[in-house]
């Protein structure tokens, strides 16, 4: 199957946060909404799409366990990562105010991530699937007494006005996408590269603890660790590792050479150029 060019996949549908980080990071490709992050993976895997986009992290939320699951499984290459700020605003059909709106809808999430503007606003909080979801039903309901917390560009596609902007209690809510593609993509900058590995501790004590010590000593700046559990046996935990540096560095092959004294198996999954926001102080 030939590749469909310009068009990357996320999972959600049109008006979703992953919709939004689409366009943002590539405004010139056309988004491909797909029901579930197999989906997303399947669809750059057949050609039906030529990127994919997909959250692995929330600073209010937390990782996305799932997609763990799936990149353990893959051959598709990490080729990108993206920061998008979250902005939930507050959305509603044109005949309503914030005097008539009495409930809002969206996912249970992001009712979390505004609460405290929910009850200034003293309204009743009801979850929904998805924020686009939830934008899409307020549309169709058309009822000035029922809002939805979701995107912009939400707002933009089911024809709803914007009551309140900026419903998020933290204003530093943060989600970081990685983009995923057939093929890797040299990065143009070594020193603001991450690369992210799946490596598989061999069972002794303070295999962890040892296979780590080759980025201390080489100073090669971990930016994330993460244990992954396969099959859900927890005598067998697998740990996903994330660096600042490029496996063509000196410093970086000698942590590299000392992180396989200690593993039984290491995956790349992605060398790829750093999103800017990771080092803005």
């Amino acid at each position: 199957m030939q590749m469909s060019k310009n068009i990357i996949a996320f999972q959600g549908v049109a008006g979703a946060h992953s919709d939004l980080a689409c366009r943002k990071a590539y405004p010139y490709m056309n988004t491909l909404a797909c029901l579930t992050f197999e989906a997303v993976f399947e669809a750059v895997e057949t050609g039906a799409a030529e990127l994919g986009m997909i959250p692995i992290e929330n600073s209010y939320a937390g990782r996305v366990a799932e997609v763990h699951n799936i990149l353990a499984e893959t051959q598709l290459h990490i080729v990108a990562e993206h920061f998008q700020r979250v902005e939930h605003h507050l959305l509603a059909p044109k005949s309503a105010t914030l005097q008539t709106i009495k409930e809002v809808r969206s996912h249970q999430m992001a009712l979390m991530q505004c609460k405290k503007n929910i009850a200034k606003l003293k309204l009743e909080a009801k979850p929904a699937e998805n924020t686009a979801i939830a934008a899409k039903l307020v549309a169709e309901w058309n009822d000035p007494t029922r809002a939805a917390i979701g995107s912009e560009l939400a707002a933009e596609i089911y024809g709803l006005q914007i009551l309140q902007r900026h419903m998020e209690d933290a204003p530093t809510n943060m989600t970081v996408f990685i983009v995923i593609g057939k093929e890797p993509i040299e990065p143009k900058d070594e020193e603001n590269t991450i690369t992210t590995l799946l490596v598989t501790i061999r069972n002794m004590p303070a295999a962890l603890y040892k296979s780590l010590g080759g980025f201390a000593t080489n100073n090669v700046n971990l930016v994330k660790l993460e244990s992954y559990i396969p099959g859900g046996k927890s005598d067998n935990a697998d740990f996903f590792i994330s660096f600042q540096g490029h496996p063509k560095q000196r410093n970086v092959q000698y942590a590299l050479e000392e992180l396989g004294f200690f593993t039984r198996k290491v995956k790349l999954l992605g060398v790829y150029a750093a999103d800017p926001e990771r080092f803005r102080k």
